[in-house]
């Protein structure tokens, strides 16, 4: 009997199945594409764990301290003890499912990542969500062949299935055929980033729409911090998107320089003596566009020095990636990079246990809003999917509150997806005043223009869903009058504590956003 549904096969989706099989729970594991193509996929530099491994005397409490003070204290401290506590745990879990990281003589070989002092990120080469999908994928098959998952590829979510705000279930979209088919269930949302609300300037995949996110948000669920838009400084441009360039290319130590006066000012190195080119990702971004603004002219990636040994062993992907796509081989060449929107902070509200304000729905992966705060820590996010998957299906079974199983063929109308000319559009107004660097102006200016486009004609439910989205993610950065962050505005530079709070959005009507502000939960002893 399939008592929960999850949506989303991607490392938080994969991550809950497993959980819940292994308590003999079943599970509906629903997605648009296969697991092989998940977001998920695309992750390369790794994941943190404090297993010292290489001596530096780590622990879960640097880890902590460090991922509260990279998300500039915007995080629940209590979910992020538990995070970085079981972090080793995770670690060594994927290990034994045959996860091949990269190795020391004896142990698995950690390097070091943005905003952290300690070597605390296992990898493998710089494939390292590929190498952990595949495993989670194997891992996961052994279930569907007992029953206890069912899988349910390119389905597509049009709904939840609510009844006086309670969650019994979703309406899907079989894409092969077209039918229309209504699970009942407890619902876990695991549907990944809004990479799709920003054509062309994200890293991620544009099969991550943002359309499960907008569509339960228009429904009544909760969003939390949607001005937190995490910019990447290193990507190249590719058609159609941003490709990656690892973190780990400057954590094996790659430097980012601009020429100034015909001479390579190596600006991190000067501005930031201790962690260098190694600061957090929201520092490094802004830094880079203040450098362009100052001296125009590119940035670059210097890999050069590093030693061949290093490119052979951990940078080899990565290497052919940029060789393809640049026809430049960044072992003899420095290499023109830029921001590149990346990772999604915000998103679906939950507390410390994956539970949103809607009962018998919980969300956990980069759809939900949990472990980042302000800024997330590179090596953190495939370890918030694994562990958060984990945590909420934990959370669904010591619920012991579950809902029969009752799937019903739908005959109804099929809403039609959004045009790419408004999603075109709402991506421009979006960028024009969620930047790097933002003000009042360019954030008013930029609400006036959607407000202006919702207006131009009636939309579909995909579309109206998109629209109102976009106008939260624009009310919570006009609200948030503080720096802190991924959130830099021109015109309020310093960090303010009286705004050390989640913003919270939720639709009052269908057609209307209200923004108000959450005190960050106190630590618990017990946690």
């Amino acid at each position: 009997m399939q008592h929960v549904i999850i949506i989303g096969a991607g490392l938080a989706g994969l991550s809950a199945a497993a959980a819940l099989a292994e308590k003999n729970i079943s599970c509906a594991l629903i997605s648009l594409q296969n697991s092989e193509r998940a977001q998920s996929v695309l992750a390369e530099g790794g994941i943190n764990a404090a297993l010292d491994t290489m001596g530096e005397q780590d622990s879960v409490q640097y880890h902590y301290e460090d991922t509260l003070k990279g998300g500039v204290w915007l995080a629940d401290p209590n979910a992020v003890r538990n995070l970085t506590g079981h972090a080793p745990e995770i670690v060594r879990w994927l290990e034994n499912l045959g996860v091949p990281f990269n190795m020391t003589d004896s142990d698995i070989m950690l390097r070091n990542f943005g905003g952290q002092k300690k070597k605390r990120t296992a990898y493998a080469r710089s494939s390292t969500g590929k190498i952990i999908m595949t495993a989670l994928i194997d891992q996961v098959r052994k279930y569907e062949a007992s029953g206890l998952v069912h899988r349910y590829s390119h389905h597509n979510f049009i709904k939840l299935l609510l009844e006086n705000q309670i969650c019994s279930g979703v309406r899907i979209q079989n894409l092969y055929t077209g039918e229309l088919l209504d699970f009942k269930g407890i619902v876990l949302l695991c549907s990944g980033g809004m990479n799709g609300i920003f054509p062309g300037v994200t890293t991620g995949t544009t099969q991550n729409s943002g359309d499960v996110t907008a569509t339960v948000f228009r429904q009544g669920v909760a969003l939390a911090n949607l001005e937190m838009l995490q910019y990447h400084p290193t990507t190249i441009g590719i058609s159609g998107k941003r490709c990656l360039v690892t973190e780990a290319a400057r954590g094996e130590g790659g430097r980012l320089y601009i020429m100034k006066q015909n001479q390579k000012c190596y600006f991190m190195e000067e501005k930031y003596p201790e962690l260098k080119n190694l600061m957090p990702r929201d520092v490094v971004a802004r830094e880079m566009f203040f450098v362009r603004r100052e001296f125009g002219g590119e940035v670059f990636l210097d890999m050069t020095e590093l030693p061949e040994l290093t490119w052979q062993k951990k940078l080899s992907d990565l290497r052919q990636e940029i060789l393809h796509y640049l026809h430049l081989d960044p072992k003899t060449n420095p290499i023109p990079v830029r921001e590149g929107i990346h990772y999604f902070m915000g998103g679906i509200d939950t507390d410390e246990f994956h539970r949103t304000n809607i009962k018998h729905l919980y969300a956990a992966g980069e759809c939900s809003c949990q472990y980042h705060g302000a800024n997330r820590l590179g090596g953190n996010s495939m370890l918030g999917a694994l562990y958060g998957g984990r945590k909420a299906a934990e959370t669904i079974i010591n619920s012991a509150d579950f809902i029969s199983e009752e799937n019903i063929n739908y005959s109804g109308e099929i809403p039609p997806p959004a045009s790419p000319v408004l999603i075109r559009n709402i991506s421009q107004i979006l960028v024009s005043g969620l930047g790097i660097v933002r003000n009042q102006r360019s954030l008013q200016t930029a609400l006036e223009n959607l407000h202006s486009l919702s207006e131009q004609k009636d939309y579909t439910f995909y579309e109206k869903n998109r629209l109102l989205l976009a106008e939260a993610m624009l009310l919570s950065a006009l609200e948030r009058k503080e720096s802190r962050g991924a959130h830099y505005r021109e015109d309020y530079p310093d960090k303010n504590e009286a705004f050390r709070k989640t913003t919270v959005s939720e639709c009052e009507t269908e057609s209307q956003v209200r923004i108000s502000f959450r005190p960050i939960p106190e630590m618990r002893s017990d946690t």
